[in-house]
């Protein structure tokens, strides 16, 4: 795994469930060196009593376990969370179980024994899975992350303040003009936004965005 993959998915937290002590601590032992958050469950039930808790980003769980099994896990999940991502451990001979998981849309499957080289091309798949839904295009090469309140052109990537993250948010959101007095309400949260403060913002959120991306509606805001 590269650098690069290893700051990314040091910004996820993850629900880790497996009722076998030795894979549970050696897998836990991992995936605590590679995300913000590791949520260690020794069975079914106990998992989905952290998911309701934590929402966490990605689910790793083993098929089979006590109280709740891996599938059943799965199923109470996609009741309420349809795009949850959700990675499955199994074993060969678990057809059966294997039959019913492709109905779930799970993200993949790991099959047993679980080394770094399965365990890695598993985690690609759910940072390939998660960009989609967090990165959205500002115009062509330019791309706007949610995650990491940032502006990404290529190999450049540009930090956003708070107010400026919030505010490429609400237009994205939004897709329409958003005017002098949300911007005020959202970004300045109850304080008084003065012109020049607005102004100063603006002018620095521009020089990270690509040429006439963010426009000025005289007397009423701006637009994407």
């Amino acid at each position: 795994m590269d650098e690069k993959m290893l700051k990314k998915l040091a910004h996820y937290r993850v629900l880790y469930a497996e009722d076998e002590a030795g894979v549970r601590k050696n897998v836990y032992e991992l995936l605590s060196l590679l995300f913000k958050e590791v949520y260690l469950a020794h069975d079914g039930e106990e998992a989905y009593a952290l998911f309701e808790e934590h929402h966490p980003d990605l689910v790793i769980t083993d098929i089979k376990m006590p109280h709740l099994s891996g599938i059943e896990l799965a199923k109470k999940i996609r009741q309420n969370t349809a795009h949850a991502h959700i990675i499955m451990i199994t074993a060969y001979t678990e057809v059966d179980f294997m039959l019913e998981a492709i109905e779930l849309s799970l993200l993949r499957y790991i099959v047993k024994p679980i080394t770094e080289s399965k365990l890695f091309d598993a985690l690609e798949k759910f940072l390939q899975a998660s960009e989609k839904e967090h990165i959205k295009a500002l115009a062509p090469e330019w791309h706007y992350d949610f995650l990491q309140k940032s502006v990404i052109n290529g190999l450049d990537v540009y930090e956003l303040t708070k107010k400026e993250a919030k505010l490429i948010e609400l237009l994205l959101q939004k897709d329409s003009i958003i005017s002098y007095a949300e911007i005020e309400e959202k970004l300045w949260e109850g304080e008084y936004m003065s012109l020049n403060a607005l102004r100063l913002m603006i002018k620095n959120l521009r020089k990270k965005l690509p040429e006439g991306v963010l426009k000025n509606i005289q007397g009423i805001g701006y637009k994407l």
